[in-house]
């Protein structure tokens, strides 16, 4: 019988996984400073804005760069930012009152509430418009341009000559038609033009003072400058790494799927709001509005892997810890709530292209350490594992280690793409001889794969070794002749 690692060790493995939950969170304040103004250089922020609520209390407030880079004006707490999509949660929270105060049922067919539709919308149901499953045709397109010129009647009329994308409930396909629809109800149910509802029944009780609905074409006191690195070339999203002024305009019947200005000040009165039952008087009505809507087949579908889900509004970063509810806005703005840890973080750029959804988990990681990339966050169960008995063997022998825990368990498997992230994670952190022996157990468990001897001889030159270098990259090659990467390489060493 070969010897192999004991189920018990395993579970003593995953115990030590949760050990650094106990561990106390660290003095805030200048390392989350430091953090942010290394991830504005990084990524070309010019201005931004953060707001941290814990256990239900504002905890920080900070202020960043420029708001304006034309005329050097700093980024103040009264500064403004276009929230774009993040506009949707308060669509979500504006239809939970709604339905708090008897007027509608989100699992009812938004033909009980709507009735100019083609015949085949009329199954839909609200729940499915809120969570973009609906299938309804898109009423903007490929260059996220609003259909009809942006004029209401031929929008409406254009929409609903298109063919559905899917069945409802079939797939997950981000969709702003449903939120027109969402609107049109709003309306209806409420007696008020949906901008009025929301602002009756948000802005208003949260002390918002900031907030509003508008675009660029609106004059707004104190609203920030809109930048990008990114743009629109026949329906895909370019990064040319240059700051370019950018625009946007909202036709008023279009602002419930993006159209609000906020400040991190205010968002952070409205999320406290909220978790005090001042805006939804039923905690049922907030678990509800948070929960992942499955599809048909069971499964969930969101965005990404990160906001890989959506709920009533709210899209969501479904995993086995610190699960978040995650509204993200234009590629610029984001905020992240993190129910079952009374901590919630807002960050509102000016720069489109910036997605600070992705380090806002770092940020959260200042207050709950297990949370931090270096200690592991976001890497698989069972990458986990393997990282806990690399720590203990110094990073030695990574292969036979592994071999021992998928000896002792059938189902332990790792993927090619997160054994490469996870390397360049570490290479991120300045352990470069962690990442390499990483980066070379790939080789070995994906000997097929032209990526991973690429990704190889890539952190070999970077750290000197350029003869093993040459040798991966030709590997590289051999198995994949059009890798123009290794082929620049090799003849740059000729």
């Amino acid at each position: 019988m070969k010897k192999g690692i004991k189920t018990t060790d395993l579970i003593l493995v995953l115990t030590l996984t949760l050990f650094s939950l106990q561990l106390k969170a660290q003095n805030t304040s200048d390392s989350i400073d430091v953090f942010i103004k290394k991830k504005m250089t990084q990524l070309q922020i010019p201005g931004l804005q953060l707001a941290i609520v814990k256990n239900g209390k504002l905890d920080k407030l900070s202020n960043y760069g420029l708001a304006n880079i034309e005329h050097q004006v700093p980024t103040i707490a009264k500064t403004t930012f276009s929230i774009n999509s993040m506009t949707k949660a308060f669509v979500g929270v504006a239809i939970m009152q709604l339905q708090e105060q008897g007027k509608l049922n989100i699992n009812n067919p938004i033909s009980y509430y709507i009735s100019d539709i083609p015949e085949n919308w009329k199954s839909i149901t609200i729940k499915q418009l809120l969570s973009n499953v609906s299938g309804l045709p898109n009423n903007i397109d490929e260059k996220e341009q609003v259909l009809g010129e942006g004029v209401e009647s031929k929008n409406w009329e254009m929409v609903r000559k298109l063919p559905m994308e899917s069945h409802p409930g079939e797939k997950f396909s981000y969709n702003q038609t449903g939120y027109y629809i969402l609107g049109k109800i709003i309306n209806s149910l409420s007696g008020q033009h949906f901008t009025q509802f929301i602002a009756e029944n948000q802005f208003t009780p949260c002390l918002m003072t900031a907030t509003r609905f508008g675009d660029s074409n609106d004059i707004i006191p104190n609203n920030a400058g809109s930048y990008s690195t990114i743009f629109n070339e026949n329906g895909k999203w370019i990064n040319d790494g240059k700051l370019h002024n950018s625009y946007a305009s909202f036709p008023l019947f279009f602002r419930t799927a993006t159209g609000i200005i906020s400040t991190a000040e205010d968002l952070s009165k409205w999320l406290i709001a909220l978790q005090s039952g001042k805006l939804l008087k039923k905690q049922e009505s907030i678990d509800q509005m948070f929960t992942t809507t499955k599809l048909n087949s069971g499964e969930i579908g969101g965005f990404n892997k990160l906001t890989n889900g959506y709920a009533l509004g709210w899209p969501t970063v479904e995993r086995d810890e610190h699960f978040a509810v995650a509204p993200v806005g234009g590629m610029r703005s984001a905020l992240f709530v993190y129910p079952q840890d009374s901590l919630a973080i807002v960050i509102l750029t000016n720069l489109q292209g910036s997605n600070p959804e992705w380090f806002i988990d770092e940020i959260a990681g200042y207050y709950f350490p297990d949370m931090k990339v270096q200690n592991g966050f976001g890497l698989s169960k069972n990458l986990k594992i393997l990282r806990l008995y690399l720590i203990k063997s110094n990073y030695q022998n990574p292969y036979n280690i592994y071999q021992k825990l998928s000896q002792s368990n059938r189902n332990y498997t790792l993927t090619e793409d997160e054994i490469n992230t996870w390397g360049y994670q570490l290479m991120e952190q300045n352990k470069k001889n962690e990442a390499l022996q990483i980066f070379r157990l790939n080789t070995l468990l994906f000997p097929n794969s032209w990526n991973v001897y690429d990704s190889y001889g890539e952190m070999l030159e970077t750290s000197g070794n350029r003869k093993e270098a040459i040798i991966n990259y030709k590997k590289s090659l051999e198995l994949n002749p059009d890798n123009s990467n290794a082929r620049n390489f090799l003849n740059a060493k000729k």
